[in-house]
């Protein structure tokens, strides 16, 4: 026998006579008095209050140095070298001084900072092809065509990495210096693996298959660096060759989008482990030499070298105790009002009576 077929009358779209269908649950309707919202406002500006100079006073002992170096020091001749693009491929070194007026205690990072890039740009985003970088062989050589203008040279050769996004790779490297006042100068030891997300390094970025005959740089025959590199995806570093190709941490990084046009991206960790730096970064006079190779001046940006400690909060941002600070003040404002109001008013509004 077949299921019986609903009624069609007006009663068939009735709710089942439950508790809960019916609306016949236990309820509890709040009363919302003087006596209760008043001291409810105020607990609540205060909590807001410890909880902003709370975070405050973290981000005051987070200490955060920030080294300018476009056209600072001997980087001016760079600077002016990178305005043409014929001097591209052209190396250019130069160097800065600094100085760091407090102590780094603990785990230090390196960064490099950018401002006025604007990576967020629809167009600027999708300039990439996923499928290519995590070596997919057959679009290793046929980039996807969101990557155009940057998916083929002219000569009609595919471009490994494509798109805008690989193209525009910030490719500065930096060597910092420690000058103590007893001793040599001593260089500062930086890690530089490791500094992807695990997900990206794993997953979302992977080389061509390779073995022990065929090599990594056989495997990108046929393509092409981009435009504004100087050097082919497998030579990215010549110091370890296991971290080469599209699993480059640097790569992986700059592949990572900002969200907006002043950014910082992670260059390195400070190592601990030798020389005066086990209790982090010491006071005092430091240089950092650049291999200046990242044009700023079409976009009229900026590049600096960012130090910065990294506590349980993170690094040195004030927005969240601000906007602590704020929403306390005015929860603070609209008490009083509320507190002014009730007691000229009264009771059931009795005041108000002429």
């Amino acid at each position: 026998m077949g299921k019986k077929q609903a009624g069609t009358g007006p009663l068939s779209r009735r709710p089942d006579n439950s508790a809960f269908k019916q609306q016949r649950l236990p309820a509890w309707s709040p009363s919302l008095t003087a006596q209760t919202v008043l001291p409810t406002f105020y607990i609540l500006s205060l909590v807001c209050l410890f909880l902003g100079i709370w975070l405050l006073i973290t981000v005051e002992n987070t200490y955060e140095l920030k080294v300018d170096y476009t056209n600072a020091g001997t980087c001016e001749r760079c600077f002016e070298m990178r305005k043409h693009a014929i001097h591209t491929r052209t190396t250019c070194t130069c160097s800065v001084n600094f100085y760091v007026p407090k102590t780094f205690s603990g785990d230090v990072f390196f960064y490099y900072g950018l401002r006025n890039f604007h990576q967020n740009l629809r167009r600027y985003m999708d300039s990439r092809d996923d499928t290519q970088m995590v070596g997919r062989k057959n679009n290793l050589k046929a980039p996807s065509s969101y990557c155009a203008p940057f998916d083929y040279d002219a000569n009609g050769v595919p471009i490994a990495p494509c798109g805008a996004v690989a193209n525009s790779m910030f490719n500065d490297s930096f060597t910092v210096r420690y000058y103590p006042t007893k001793g040599p100068e001593v260089q500062v030891p930086l890690y530089r693996k490791g500094i992807a997300w695990y997900t990206d390094k794993n997953v979302k970025f992977r080389n061509p298959p390779t073995n022990n005959t065929f090599t990594l740089q056989q495997a990108f025959e046929g393509t092409i660096r981009p435009l504004y590199w100087q050097r082919p995806v497998y030579e990215l570093d010549d110091t370890d060759h296991n971290n080469n190709g599209f699993i480059n941490d640097d790569l992986i990084v700059w592949m990572r989008e900002a969200a907006f046009p002043n950014f910082k991206k992670l260059y390195g960790v400070l190592n601990r482990a030798q020389g005066p730096f086990t209790q982090g970064l010491p006071a005092g006079n430091y240089s950092v030499s650049i291999f200046y190779n990242f044009p700023v001046e079409p976009f009229r940006g900026q590049k600096e070298l960012v130090i910065s400690m990294v506590t349980w909060f993170g690094g040195q941002n004030y927005f969240l105790p601000i906007a602590y600070l704020v929403t306390s003040g005015l929860i603070l404002v609209a008490a009083i009002v509320l507190t002014v109001v009730y007691v000229k008013v009264g009771k059931k509004g009795k005041n108000m009576e002429e």
